[in-house]
């Protein structure tokens, strides 16, 4: 069941309201409640992270496919991390590099230490972590 809209008044500083309109603009928001209440969203997903609750996400990696060590050893950090990987995906980007993506549901801490595993295999040339709520 969804709660019922609340309305509640903001006060800003004049420059800080304009920016957020600005900002707003370039994202694409209709208006300013949808994008405050995303902004909120987004502070809790921070939070929940960083206390080590439950999110979901993504770990995006590139590697250079040739060092056949780097593929292994990728593989063998996913296998480790086998309880919070929902799925991943291996893309071919080009003749050298692949990207992988690993979907991910799990603690905030489980997930970072697997993001960081990843990314400190020699030969991973870049890797990202984005985390979502899990839509509780």
């Amino acid at each position: 069941m969804k709660d019922k809209l609340v309305r509640f008044g903001v006060s800003l500083e004049g420059e800080l309201l304009r920016r957020f309109d600005a900002y707003i603009g370039v994202e694409g928001y209709d208006n300013r409640s949808k994008a405050i209440a995303d902004l909120i969203r987004k502070e809790f997903v921070s939070d929940a992270f960083r206390r080590g609750e439950d999110v979901a996400g993504a770990v995006t990696i590139v590697y250079d496919h040739h060092k056949r060590e780097v593929v292994n050893h990728i593989l063998d950090i996913q296998h480790d991390h086998g309880g919070i990987i929902i799925s991943s995906q291996h893309v071919h980007l080009d003749h050298d590099n692949c990207l992988e993506i690993v979907a991910v549901k799990g603690r905030g801490a489980q997930v970072k230490l697997l993001a960081d595993a990843l990314k400190s295999i020699k030969g991973v040339k870049h890797a990202t972590l984005s985390v979502t709520g899990t839509g509780k």
